[in-house]
């Protein structure tokens, strides 16, 4: 799968930067930090999240669980819940999972930012298939979809792994030279010749 048609024809109408980044299957933003061996705080997850009767895209860092309550109070809602899976199919028309953090593209929605992400060089966001992503800028991504910025995200309870590097090579050492045994025995022969 590719990053698709119509997402890729809104970014470049937009005039903003990004760079497509294609990568093994993943289903969660915690897997795709992993793959592409990033720190989970770079890597952003979109949730679709119910607000009394609008949707909302939800943005922030995949080290982070979402705080209902401090979400609650920056949309002043009187009900916050993520929205149903079969939100993705009938509203947002995609396959489930493959969201990404552009309600422009969509028409639906209104995007949600949390505050920490722009502190951010980039982040990788979801590419709309299970195989792509997106790197951004935080303030490309602001100017693009003009989001609701906010506190609404803490830090997950669980203890996330470092990303892990890649592994370099070591050069091969190099054996020594095999000696010729008669070079050998000559060199010593002088040697207790001189003395």
């Amino acid at each position: 799968m590719a990053i698709p048609k119509p997402l890729l024809t809104y970014l470049q109408k937009s005039k903003i930067n990004f760079e497509p980044v294609t990568h093994k299957t993943v289903f969660t933003a915690f897997d795709l930090a992993r793959t592409l061996r990033v720190d989970f705080k770079e890597v952003a997850k979109t949730l679709i999240v119910k607000g009394d009767n609008n949707y909302f895209i939800v943005v922030l860092s995949a080290a982070q669980m979402l705080d209902f309550g401090g979400l609650k109070k920056l949309l002043n809602a009187k009900k916050i819940e993520i929205a149903r899976e079969k939100v993705m199919e009938t509203v947002f028309k995609i396959p489930m999972g493959t969201i990404t953090p552009f309600p422009g593209f969509y028409k639906t929605s209104q995007l949600c930012l949390e505050k920490g992400l722009l502190k951010m060089k980039k982040i990788v966001v979801g590419g709309g298939s299970y195989n792509d992503a997106i790197k951004i800028k935080p303030a490309d991504l602001v100017k693009l979809e003009k989001p609701i910025v906010g506190t609404f995200g803490v830090k997950a309870k669980i203890k996330l792994p470092k990303p892990s590097k890649p592994k370099a090579k070591k050069p091969a050492a190099k054996k020594p030279a095999k000696k010729n045994k008669k070079v050998v025995l000559r060199k010593k022969a002088a040697k207790k010749r001189k003395s």
